[in-house]
């Protein structure tokens, strides 16, 4: 099967560049600071013009935002998992860089950096997710080995979450081509445990990769962190056998929200192991029976319309998703960088219309007569204090506490 042509895009990421090792660690310490998520890791680079200076500021912008005592990651923090990763034989990949998987970097807030074990090269090859049901059945497993199979002969890298069921007999059958595994904590914490042998195999022709780090014992809130990298680094994502209530479907919604088709194998109507599938393709998504079915999906998609302004979908990852997820719902807008110092009145003022229903911000600054700059700077200092949360879209809730 020959490649599928790649998406495209209207935007692309800025080209890529080596960082100067100070400064790759001074971004790390930031993307490691407390409350500080991809946009907010970004606009502050920006703002700042470096990770350093941005370092420096993370204090007063936090105070400004109502939270006294903010202390950024500290440096000996950031040196411990250098010598973690350099002991495991990982890369690290920071956002910008060379190495970086360019699908994911093109994804909205893509992760600042990651860590990465295995074949460097793979990254850049055209992927395919395929993932589905832990419980699988026979069938369903046997279906995902086919279809892997299928891709990865066919120049496809296949890219799963190294879960039990569907994914592993994805990656299992792919071996042989190579395969990616998005890990849902550090390189060093194979979950499920049983998978360590599977882990060690990926690593000889393919890559294991994550954004957390090393050390990082993976829990439930971070699998969904790990299902939007999977559809990141995908040109689509095929679901066998998932669930209407399974993480099979966050990762679909992901695919949506980043431009990509989501595709869906068909399962027995009884079976609500196949249930999220069936929705799926009632809804339009297309049915997949073997590869070609994948390639003629990717070559003329239709399921990205789902994710459309307006556009009723089964699955809402915000209701699913954990709201704690810095990496989803710390979206903010763009803010001028030569106007807006941020006002500690403002940021009061702004929390104090707040409540735990979430705000748009547009709504805000209607309210408040504040300048996007102003209301982007704000709603930074309160984040950065830990006094809101930023839902997909950008809509604005106050937290329960300041912690």
């Amino acid at each position: 099967m020959p490649f599928a042509p790649p998406i495209q895009h209207s935007e692309t990421a800025a080209p890529a560049r080596d960082v100067a090792p100070e400064e790759r660690r001074a971004r790390l310490r930031l993307a490691r600071s407390q409350n500080v998520g991809p946009r907010s890791y970004a606009e502050l680079l920006r703002r700042f013009g470096g990770a350093r200076r941005a370092l420096d500021a993370l204090p007063q912008l936090a105070l400004r935002g109502g939270r006294r005592g903010y202390v950024p990651c500290p440096q000996d923090q950031v040196d411990r998992e250098m010598e973690a990763g350099d002991a495991l034989g990982a890369r690290l990949v920071l956002l910008g860089e060379p190495g970086y998987p360019q699908l994911l970097a093109e994804i909205d807030n893509p992760p600042p950096a990651l860590w990465i074990k295995g074949q460097m090269a793979i990254l850049s090859a055209p992927a395919i997710a395929i993932v589905g049901a832990r419980n699988a059945s026979a069938l369903g497993l046997r279906t995902a080995r086919r279809i892997a199979t299928e891709m990865a002969e066919g120049g496809h890298i296949v890219v799963s979450g190294l879960a039990r069921g569907v994914d592993a007999a994805a990656h299992q059958a792919a071996l042989p081509h190579g395969t990616v595994a998005v890990m849902a904590g550090g390189l060093d914490c194979v979950y499920p445990p049983e998978h360590g042998n599977l882990a060690q195999e990926i690593v000889e022709t393919g890559a294991l990769l994550t954004e957390c780090p090393m050390g990082l014992e993976p829990t439930s809130r971070h699998f969904p962190r790990r299902n939007r990298l999977i559809s990141g680094l995908s040109l689509g994502v095929l679901l066998i056998e998932a669930a209407v209530r399974s993480g099979s479907l966050i990762t679909a919604r992901y695919a949506l929200e980043q431009g990509r088709e989501a595709m869906a194998c068909p399962g027995a109507a009884e079976d609500p192991r196949s249930g999220g599938c069936n929705a799926l393709i009632r809804e339009g998504a297309a049915l997949i029976r073997h590869g070609q079915d994948v390639l003629e999906a990717l070559a003329a998609p239709r399921a990205r319309g789902f994710a459309e302004p307006g556009k009723a979908f089964l699955f809402d990852a915000d209701e699913y998703g954990d709201e704690t997820m810095r990496d989803d719902y710390d979206a903010l807008s763009d803010f001028d960088q030569e106007e807006g110092e941020g006002d500690a009145v403002l940021a009061e003022q702004i929390a104090q219309m707040l409540g735990p229903h979430p705000v748009d911000p547009d709504d805000l600054a209607r309210q408040c007569g504040a300048t996007p700059s102003e209301l982007s700077m704000a709603l930074l200092e309160l984040d950065l204090a830990g006094r809101i949360t930023i839902h997909t879209g950008g809509k604005v809730a106050l937290n329960g506490g300041d912690d």
